[in-house]
């Protein structure tokens, strides 16, 4: 089984409850690892304690993490979140820091030409060089899963508008949905402008969460739609990313887009239960049954 590649930011977050190994990359990375996918990471640490610690935990959770640089003059990602009521979380993001300048290698290149498929967000690409090495990776000839994961105030149109080009599949939450609407003058309606974003950049897949209201599907001119679950809420941190892990993970077992959700559905339920973005799946009954048909996937 070749790997699916994600690209991006691994960072620590300083939650209330203290610090988790993080960033929306190595997330979905650390979900697909523990639903049977294979996965590999493209990021950079620095050459500090938080750094080892980052790697030390990748190991420990069986993710390659060969193509994670290291950089000798700027520190391993950290971001402090604040939590409020509801568990929605506040981000106050480093900069910059290892990952914003992952570098450009021809090994770099041909792993991802080889990948399953290429999953990469808008926040990684706020610095240079990370802003040119992430699209020369998504040019490989693969799948291109792009995650908006808008985070101000790094929220860059141009750089969206370029992602989106490049994209066979896109998750975003509905915030992400109304800010596309502002910038590219789409319809109010969201149906409509999911249809319309898809139209214009020719998406074939688009996704859209709504917190605790579900989430919407399109995929291939169809229509599919998930109520969500009522959960009790630690905190919401990772599980957008879980989402996502848990739509890729259920089409490449071959669901129908009605299986899709749901599977993405309860897996984001399931963190968003937990403190932190990537607890462990042992012992717990929360996950959905996802059926292992790989010759049935739709993406490779």
């Amino acid at each position: 089984m070749t790997p699916i590649l994600c690209i991006g930011e691994v960072l620590w977050d300083a939650l209330p409850a203290g610090l988790f190994l993080g960033g929306a990359p190595f997330n979905v990375a650390c979900h697909l690892n523990q639903l049977g996918e294979e996965v590999s990471i493209v990021s950079r640490v620095g050459e500090d304690a938080l750094g080892y610690e980052a790697l030390r935990r990748m190991q420990a959770r069986g993710i390659d993490d060969t193509h994670v640089q290291r950089d000798l003059t700027h520190r391993t990602g950290f971001v402090e979140v604040a939590l409020d009521a509801t568990g929605t979380p506040d981000y106050t993001i480093i900069e910059p820091v290892a990952w914003d300048r992952m570098e450009y290698t021809r090994v770099l290149a041909d792993h991802a030409a080889t990948a399953r498929a290429v999953v990469f967000g808008s926040l990684a690409q706020r610095w240079s060089p990370s802003r040119e090495t992430i699209p020369a990776l998504w040019a490989a000839d693969v799948p291109a899963v792009f995650d908006v994961n808008l985070r101000p105030p790094f929220v860059e149109r141009a750089i969206v508008e370029r992602s989106l080009q490049a994209a066979t599949i896109v998750k975003m939450n509905d915030e992400e949905l109304a800010q596309m609407t502002t910038w590219f003058g789409l319809q109010d309606a969201p149906q409509r402008a999911i249809e319309a974003l898809s139209d214009r950049f020719d998406i074939a897949t688009i996704c859209v969460t709504r917190g605790a209201h579900g989430a919407v599907l399109w995929n291939e001119g169809a229509w599919a739609e998930h109520p969500g679950c009522a959960v009790d809420v630690a905190d919401t941190v990772g599980a957008g990313d879980a989402f996502l892990a848990g739509l890729l993970a259920a089409c490449f077992a071959g669901e129908d887009d009605a299986g899709l959700l749901d599977a993405a559905a309860r897996l984001g339920a399931f963190v968003a239960m937990q403190m932190g973005p990537t607890p462990r799946y042992e012992g717990l009954n929360a996950l959905p049954p996802l059926k292992r048909n790989t010759n049935a996937g739709r993406w490779g």
